[in-house]
């Protein structure tokens, strides 16, 4: 079966180019409308004339069109090429704000987080999404979704990570739409009374009034945590020891309600609408309920983008069910995919949830017929567990590239997890909906309770069990873009190989392998022949890493060491060692010393290129800065904020290069 000869799926394909264009290149929106508009009206022009209607020029103004749509597409979300966007405005100083509260986000020890919909500035209408950080005290109301408020402040931009290869949690925000922050506490904002409902607001009620049941049944916390993620979408209670369990596992996908759900969910409304067919003798009905029926599932969990997503996907699923056309299945699954870029948020395709559900999916359909053939059992129980196996395998396959790009790391024995929990999921979300009904009706039996807390205890045992074969996790995996796109160039030529044999096919396979082996050749000799120390931001601590070879030396001040640090640092940058070492007074980096001073505050008087000033020491910048002449004064994340404003001033005066990482981030002297 030849993919790319599926219309739909040559059209979602430009239509990624396009957002991928659109995301890289800065494209003014009048030029972006302009030039839609034109192809647009060839493609009209060409398409009028009968005999040109398969030409190649037709098919070429085609997907230039499609193209431009999502160059378009992203050019039109982008929010400076919309007025009424609050960034489009002055808003550096304080101005009076109404925000709605939009999403309920995980609390940390110190603040509850919130995303804000912007309802007005200054009295005037505007839009835009805020992050809302509100500090904890005895007195302050969590708030919930559709709440409204009134505050004078002012908006401060997320600042981008700190240190190099950590996590940027600006950059996933700006993806979402999210550009600034708001700090407040508790008696600086006004709720107010008269508040407009949403229909997220009318779910998060809905789920919250299921939860308060579910909490009145006794449901033991973890279990609780886990049932509200499976079945609510809402994994904010989940501890951080089984959640990270779940991910070790290879079985993280369980606690999101993504496609596996969503696909589970549809397979047994199959099953159970089966009847319909026979008592009506029409599939439409069928169809109808079943579409209408994974759109409540989606509102009961809130409409998150993820649970949006997975039923958009899974309603073109059962339409292609609908039809009886399995080559349909690809058509189908490149349309949703492209209604969604379209119509829904282009800036989708840039998360790494949407591309591995899309990556899992499209393996499963592609690679799952590939297994089969291989082996097919007789016995009907080997025959079941070879069919989950190939399930599962086919999946994995479809996303190991993207889970080594963003995670670095393998789980090994996610065939057992996937194998001892996946075939009873069907009957834990069946009952699971079974308890939401009952508790909702404050019908739920104490047998009930007792039994489904068992099985998702039962399940929390197995998945750590799994977690705990760390022999079989591989963490630590260095994987860039590159290798990411020739892995997937691998995996499309194997599976077409696997289709319809053919040496040209078989030596693009091999031709791929080679290019994967020499990139990484070529890549780490390069990488590991540099040399460079770096001065990194960390509170309270101090930290500095020296890279040379494929040695990593870490330079710590006492025990308050950043291990996910060090260990992203040395993922990104192919080191094989590790040394640690405590941290000295001077040190000299190719040629240039670096004199240290801690809060001591003693230090010597020779010429020094650069003074590192950690942990707040006490001493006369002036007469330090007189006397060993630096060309740069560095201070880090360890040492008080007025005293690092006091050195600034003091190094402005004196014209001084002044370098402080909790602003600038960290330093690197290569």
């Amino acid at each position: 079966m030849h993919i790319l000869k599926f219309i739909p799926i040559k059209l979602t394909l430009f239509l990624i180019l396009g957002i991928l264009i659109g995301h890289n290149f800065d494209f003014k929106i009048e030029y972006a409308l302009l030039i839609s508009l034109s192809l647009i009206s060839a493609l009209g022009f060409v398409f009028l004339k009968h005999n040109s209607r398969k030409s190649i020029a037709f098919g070429l103004i085609c997907l230039a069109t499609i193209t431009s749509i999502g160059v378009f597409g992203v050019t039109l979300w982008s929010p400076k090429n919309h007025p009424n966007h609050y960034s489009s405005q002055q808003f550096k100083v304080k101005h009076t704000w109404r925000f709605k509260v939009h999403e309920v986000l995980k609390s940390s020890s110190y603040s509850d987080r919130y995303v804000l919909k912007v309802m007005s500035m200054d009295d005037n209408t505007s839009y835009g999404k805020v992050l809302f950080i509100l500090s904890k005290n005895s007195i302050a109301k969590k708030l919930k979704i559709d709440d409204e408020f009134v505050t004078y402040a002012a908006l401060t931009a997320i600042k981008p990570p700190l240190n190099l290869y950590q996590f940027d949690y600006r950059n996933y925000l700006k993806n979402l739409g999210i550009y600034h922050q708001l700090r407040l506490k508790s008696k600086q904002y006004v709720l107010l009374k008269n508040r407009s409902k949403t229909v997220f607001g009318l779910a998060a009620t809905l789920r919250n009034n299921i939860i308060s049941k579910l909490k009145q049944a006794n449901f033991e916390p973890e279990q609780l945590a886990v049932i509200q993620a499976l079945l609510l979408g809402q994994r904010k209670d989940i501890s951080e020891d089984t959640y990270n369990d779940y991910i070790n596992a290879g079985a993280v996908h369980i606690l999101a309600v993504s496609g596996l759900h969503i696909g589970i969910i549809l397979i047994v409304l199959q099953f159970l609408l089966q009847p319909l067919e026979q008592l009506f003798k029409s599939k439409t009905l069928k169809l109808l309920i079943i579409a209408v029926l994974l759109w409540c599932f989606a509102f009961l969990s809130g409409f998150s983008a993820s649970v949006i997503r997975a039923v958009t996907m899974f309603s073109f699923v059962a339409y292609a069910l609908y039809l009886n056309r399995p080559s349909n299945t690809f058509n189908l699954l490149a349309l949703s995919m492209f209604f969604i870029l379209l119509v829904i948020n282009p800036m989708l395709l840039l998360q790494a949830g949407f591309q591995m559900s899309y990556a899992a999916v499209i393996a499963i359909v592609w690679l799952y017929p590939l297994l089969q053939r291989l082996w097919l059992p007789n016995n009907r129980i080997l025959k079941n567990i070879w069919q989950l196996f190939s399930v599962s395998i086919a999946a994995q396959l479809g996303v190991l590239p993207i889970s080594l790009f963003y995670f670095h790391q393998f789980p090994g024995l996610f065939f057992i997890s996937n194998l001892l929990v996946v075939p009873f999921l069907g009957l834990i979300l069946g009952v699971g909906i079974l308890v939401i009904v009952l508790a909702t009706l404050n019908l739920l039996p104490n047998f009930l309770v007792f039994g489904y807390n068992s099985l998702i205890g039962f399940m929390n045992i197995i998945i750590k069990w799994v977690a705990q074969q760390e022999v079989f996790l591989f963490r630590g995996i260095s994987f860039d873009i590159t290798e990411l796109v020739i892995s997937y160039l691998i995996l499309i030529g194997a599976t077409v190989t696997l289709t319809k044999f053919s040496l040209k096919r078989l030596y693009f396979v091999f031709l791929c392998i080679i290019s994967f082996q020499l990139w990484r050749a070529y890549k780490n000799p390069i990488i590991q022949q540099h040399e460079r120390l770096v001065i990194a931001h960390q509170t309270k601590t101090s930290l500095l890493l020296h890279q040379k070879a494929s040695v990593l030396t870490v330079i710590y001040s006492d025990t308050l060491i950043s291990t996910d640090l060090i260990s992203e640092y040395s993922i990104a940058e192919r080191l094989h060692k590790t040394v640690f070492k405590k941290m000295q007074n001077r040190y000299k980096q190719k040629g240039e010393s670096i004199l240290i001073i801690d809060n001591l505050g003693v230090y010597d008087s020779l010429p020094s290129d650069y003074i590192l000033l950690t942990k707040s020491p006490k001493l006369n910048l002036e007469r330090l800065i007189i006397k060993n002449k630096p060309k740069m004064i560095i201070a880090d994340g360890s040492n008080y904020h007025s005293y690092v404003q006091r050195w600034k001033q003091t190094c402005v005066k004196r014209k001084l290069p002044f370098h402080y990482t909790g602003e600038k981030g960290a330093y690197y002297l290569d």
